[in-house]
């Protein structure tokens, strides 16, 4: 991994697969093309703008840069950051897949090779596609993402890279401290980036993610609902961030074992399970019977990331009891349908575009930007189950709401008190 062009071979055959693989990997049954099937080829064009171009150091000549018509005024190159990290946080798990000769598994096979590729252009100061790592706070967010997807797929994303590069990423993941985060979801994003260098060995900040857990325990407004900082928000940090990150933080703290502070890893993590498995049971609720879901909140451009939580219950096989495999699926396959149905939700050279169903570049905030879009793969985390796992083969149900208003029987709600 020395050489940038070591993978040209790989990524100048993308053209070829990508078309074609993405047909070929769209498997039917009865005539039907498979909720799978449908998932890896919306994943796949999400992703291959992006990686297909960093791969060879592209990205921001060809990235079609767009911000929210109340942008900030920030250095419009986050945006790249925030594409390519927040991609690859919600891709990493499809990743780690074994690899095979199936269409799908060329196609995870291209994409892999070019998210290497990425993350060597991502911290080369030689390179076109160095990231802006220094300046503006703005980096301490999107580098947790860019953390997190190498703490979801080690052995895909961190350990292939060269001394080199890893040298490189820890600089740059260290020179961050340097930003002092807010008393909201930003604590998050600073304990993440501590948790995946105590994951590779290096020296750790531990006051850091003991801050954050104890904020975050503080902040538990109560029935699965986590409160970003003082205020309770209605909207959908809960799965933008919030129990994602504090949860796979503490499933390292348990796995690890660091002794630090009066923390208890083991006993925060199923605490905070169950808390998210309870949201989880809200999200699925909130899936109209046609795949629709409250337009609520800040951040409604990132569009399906509101589902994190529910996709990464599925792939650590830990959903709520009262939730089937085959209606979470049922519903998040509805929900992807539903708002990927519009295409100008993709600019004409396939990437994002700032919107929710389509394009509406008024819907974003002040710090939106095309490349925050990208946030949308962390609902598609359920494909790091192989195609043959129960979630993707058990028989299609019918979700909450679908059944509500069909006039079926459906369980009753009540909240609970952890």
């Amino acid at each position: 991994m020395q050489r940038r062009d070591f993978l040209t071979a790989a990524v100048a055959g993308t053209a070829a697969l990508g078309a074609g693989a993405a047909s070929a990997a769209k498997p039917k049954v009865a005539g039907v093309e498979t909720d799978r099937a449908y998932m890896v080829g919306l994943l796949q064009k999400i992703t291959e703008p992006v990686l297909s171009n960093m791969a060879k150091g592209q990205l921001k000549a060809r990235f079609q840069l767009e911000v929210s018509p109340t942008w900030d005024g920030r250095n419009r190159d986050f945006a790249y950051m925030e594409a390519f990290a927040r991609l690859i946080a919600g891709v990493a798990p499809w990743l780690t897949l074994p690899e095979d000769d199936t269409a799908e598994g060329r196609v995870r096979r291209v994409l892999t090779q070019q998210a290497l590729q990425a993350y060597v252009h991502s911290v080369d100061p030689q390179s076109p596609d160095y990231l802006l790592w220094r300046g503006h706070g703005q980096a301490l967010v999107d580098s947790a993402y860019f953390t997190n997807a190498l703490m979801r797929a080690p052995k895909s994303l961190w350990e292939p890279l060269d001394a080199t590069t890893k040298s490189r990423i820890v600089t740059e993941i260290k020179q961050l401290r340097r930003v002092s985060p807010p008393y909201t979801n930003w604590l998050l994003f600073a304990a993440m980036n501590e948790v995946f260098l105590l994951m590779i060995g290096e020296d750790w900040d531990p006051m850091r993610v003991d801050l954050t857990i104890k904020k975050m325990e503080e902040w538990y407004a109560g029935d699965g609902w986590v409160a970003d900082g003082t205020r309770l928000h209605f909207d959908y940090y809960n799965s933008y961030v919030i129990y994602p990150m504090l949860v796979e933080i503490l499933e390292v703290l348990v796995r690890l074992k660091p002794s630090f502070n009066n923390l208890k890893p083991e006993v925060e993590l199923p605490k905070w399970q169950k808390r998210m498995q309870r949201y989880g049971e809200h999200l699925e609720r909130f899936v109209s019977p046609t795949g629709t879901y409250p337009p609520i909140g800040r951040s409604l451009t990132y569009r399906t990331a509101a589902f994190q939580p529910l996709a990464l219950l599925a792939l650590r096989k830990a959903l709520p009891a009262k939730l089937s495999e085959g209606q979470v699926r049922g519903a998040l396959t509805a929900v992807h349908r539903a708002v990927f149905s519009a295409p100008s939700n993709f600019t004409s050279e396939g990437y994002l575009t700032i919107g929710f169903v389509g394009h509406h570049p008024e819907l974003g905030d002040w710090y939106s930007n095309n490349g925050s879009m990208y946030i949308t793969s962390e609902s598609f985390l359920a494909l790091g189950l192989p195609a043959n796992d129960s979630f993707w083969t058990a028989p299609a149900e019918d979700w909450t709401q679908k059944k509500a208003f069909a006039g079926q029987g459906f369980p009753k709600d009540y909240p609970v008190d952890y």
